[in-house]
């Protein structure tokens, strides 16, 4: 009997899932690649062959510490995490954002974001079969947090995450406002602090003041993004939960061993990362002398700007021409119509983004 895939599919597949695009990363090719907002800058040789040494000694035939307890005591130093608060590991902060997600999913619940922000929470939110509920930013990209109390108060969300700074934007929200949503909120609040290593201000010592706020951060973006690892911290009594969607081992051996030996070398991660928030600065200065463009403040180690009516998809395109490949966001629509979004790499790498975007001007 010759089977029908596409009506096996339409059977067992929901809909919602067959709604929805898989996350797609480019081929960035030979081009300069200033899209997925890395740390540009490689480890030193004398440290990268200290890191090949320890990893020798990795016991690639054993399961990992399930709980990676060294790693988490030195997370939890790095990331100055509140002493009387829990942390939970993550394969990067993704799986965390589905664990938090998985722990509450009921039917019939939301889960609730400014718009535009990461766009995982709200397909996590789909996949795991939650109502979203998006509100939109202020036409600057501020919290509209009048808007946001009064989805609260309509939706009773089980979860609402805040990108701080927001991603792809890049502003931080006003500290007042977040505080007034955490009080408000009846569920989770996820403050997710994935660029912290380039922002001005932290909700991580606020842990202790509220019982339904959780900090996410990842090490991805201090350059790390390789061993895709990501931290939870808040509550023992909420991580104790979420802990319980977690599948055994999820932080493998390899990453383990380098993380540790990463984090006792924090020098030159916080020396990269006070590199890129200065060369963001004159990059940002660059940017505003460029005709027609609108330039938006960031906190984190990207830059947000809009192009004149109909010129973001050709600028991107002549962009990857000249073989310097960004984020072109403009697809997405709504308050992002027009804007293209540039990660901040070397000096080297900088310049040649804007002598290209001059020249494709």
């Amino acid at each position: 009997m010759t089977r029908d895939i596409k009506e096996d599919i339409e059977h067992w597949v929901r809909p919602e899932i067959r709604a929805l695009s898989a996350y797609h990363v480019p081929d960035p090719g030979a081009c300069i690649k200033l899209d997925a907002m890395e740390n540009p800058y490689r480890w030193p040789d004398d440290l990268v062959n200290a890191w090949l040494e320890r990893l020798r000694d990795a016991p690639l035939n054993r399961y990992p510490d399930p709980s990676a307890q060294r790693l988490q005591d030195s997370l939890r130093l790095a990331m100055q995490v509140p002493r009387d608060m829990a942390v939970l590991l993550g394969n990067g902060s993704d799986e965390l954002i589905q664990m938090i997600v998985q722990t509450v999913a009921a039917p019939g619940r939301t889960i609730l974001a400014p718009e535009p922000t990461f766009v995982m929470y709200r397909m996590i939110a789909q996949v795991l079969g939650l109502n979203f509920a998006g509100v939109p930013l202020t036409d600057d990209f501020a919290l509209d947090a009048d808007a946001m109390l009064e989805a609260i108060d309509v939706h009773q969300p089980a979860v609402v995450f805040l990108a701080y700074p927001n991603n792809p934007t890049g502003n931080l929200f006003d500290a007042d406002a977040v505080r007034r949503i955490i009080i408000e909120a009846p569920g989770l609040v996820i403050v997710d602090e994935a660029y912290a290593a380039f922002a001005s201000a932290t909700f991580m010592g606020a842990l202790g003041e509220f019982p339904n706020l959780l900090v996410l951060r990842t090490v991805s973006k201090m350059g790390l993004a390789g061993l895709r690892l990501g931290m939870l911290a808040g509550a023992p009594a909420w991580l104790n939960e979420i802990d319980k969607t977690r599948l055994p081992y999820n932080i493998n051996v390899l990453t383990q061993a380098s993380a540790e030996f990463a984090l006792e070398h924090r020098d030159v991660l916080d020396a990269q990362t006070a590199r890129i928030r200065a060369d963001r600065a004159t990059l940002l200065a660059e940017l505003k002398t460029l005709p027609g463009l609108t330039v938006y403040p960031s906190e984190a180690n990207f830059i947000l700007f809009r192009t004149p009516a109909g010129r973001a998809t050709p600028v991107f395109d002549a962009l990857r021409a000249r073989r310097i490949l960004i984020k072109n966001l403009s697809p997405v629509g709504g308050a992002l119509a027009e804007c293209l979004r540039v990660t901040v790499g070397t000096p080297d790498e900088n310049a040649a983004f804007i002598a290209a975007l001059r020249a494709v001007l």
